[in-house]
């Protein structure tokens, strides 16, 4: 597991002026994915607790005590509300107002939604893997930087016909590029402070690569959600790849550290950038009405008022996790209520399919598609 120091430096890094948004449109009404044009953005933000996805911010943990005993008057005005319903919608404005209206969301266990892991480690390389290939392996026991032995969904997709040169990864965490095995994928894979070298060299691109660079290294093996989020962006704008992955970490380091209020401050950012995605697809015409994008988490946590702090095998509760999908292919079923169980190995075949792709018959460990998705044939 990832674990943070009690103490950090909080540097604000202002890259909104690299980002040409247009207004937010919702996708047409719901068809089934073309799998010769669709595109995938798979979107992981590493720890995030279901419980606040569905409920929103707890007041219970957003004291002083769990935000560096510092005041946390403006937090509870921007994110607590007499609702679950209003305090989701504040935490995670774009989430509940355009992902789940257009798509689904599994996770709710208040509602007997079941979206767990199967790995049984219940912390991050272990679920990266499983979300990657689509199953467990129990080689991939702890979160040292090995590269992955088994081919991920990305890799195999990105040597097939019409698809090969069109992936790409970004991570915070250095580790995610040992997740998809950075020596052998034949893909661009960004991750942590690396720089990203792949593309033509921009005036932008050079900042970020010094930024990532000259940042405050808090984590040892981790930067900052805000460089990486834009130099993936900057990759999108410059390649267009047909599957992109992007993985964010703040969610998991400020939980570790106790820190509940940066912990909601990361979760709305996460949002924020989901946002800036989907006005990106909507800007260029050979994404929109043709990208689906998923979100998830690698993990859970466990509950307060102190095991939220943290996951793993000695905390059972710390495998249930939340995803979200909208998007050509996906069915429009908004916040699931109660049925089957859904899991994190379903994630890879449900991106192959959305490509014209069998997953399972390339690797029948994996996990099937989730319920649902419509491919035109």
């Amino acid at each position: 597991m990832k674990f943070c120091p009690e103490k950090f430096l909080v540097l604000a890094v202002l890259l909104g002026a690299f980002v040409s948004v247009a207004p937010v449109r919702a996708q047409s009404a719901a068809q089934p994915a073309d799998p010769a044009r669709e595109h995938v953005f798979l979107i992981m933000t590493d720890g995030l607790r279901w419980q606040e996805v569905f409920r929103g911010a707890d007041p219970s943990l957003l004291t002083k005590a769990n935000h560096d005993n510092q005041p946390v008057d403006d937090l509870a005005r921007k994110y607590v509300r007499s609702t679950p319903q209003q305090a989701r919608a504040a935490l995670m404005p774009f989430l509940w107002s355009h992902i789940v209206p257009e798509g689904e969301i599994y996770g709710n266990r208040d509602k007997g939604s079941d979206a767990h892991v199967t790995n049984g480690f219940n912390f991050s390389y272990p679920g990266y893997s499983e979300t990657l290939t689509g199953h467990a392996d129990p080689r991939i026991n702890s979160n040292d930087p090995v590269p992955n032995p088994n081919v991920t969904v990305f890799e195999w997709l990105n040597k097939q016909p019409g698809l090969a040169g069109q992936t790409a990864a970004f991570g915070a965490w250095s580790v995610i590029g040992d997740a998809f095995n950075r020596q052998r994928c034949g893909f661009t894979d960004n991750a942590g402070f690396d720089p990203l070298t792949s593309i033509p060299m921009t005036p932008q691109l050079d900042l970020l690569n010094h930024i990532k660079a000259e940042l405050p290294r808090v984590w040892s093996d981790e930067t900052f959600d805000a460089p990486t989020f834009y130099t993936a962006l900057e990759y999108l704008q410059a390649k267009r790849p047909r599957l992109f992955y992007l993985s964010l970490g703040e969610t998991d380091d400020w939980a570790h550290a106790g820190d509940y209020g940066k912990y909601l401050e990361a979760a709305n950012l996460v949002d924020t950038y989901l946002q800036r995605l989907w006005q990106f697809v909507q800007a260029n015409p050979e994404y929109r009405d043709h990208t689906t994008l998923i979100l998830l988490t690698d993990h859970g946590r466990g509950g307060a008022p102190v095991e939220w702090k943290s996951h793993g095998q000695k905390i059972p509760d710390s495998k249930y996790i939340f995803i979200a999908a909208m998007g050509p292919g996906i069915p429009r079923n908004g916040e699931v209520s109660g049925g089957a169980p859904v899991t994190q190995s379903q994630i890879a075949a449900t991106v192959a399919k959305l490509v014209g792709k069998d997953w399972n018959q390339q690797t029948p460990a994996a996990g099937k598609p989730l319920p649902g998705i419509q491919v035109a044939h």
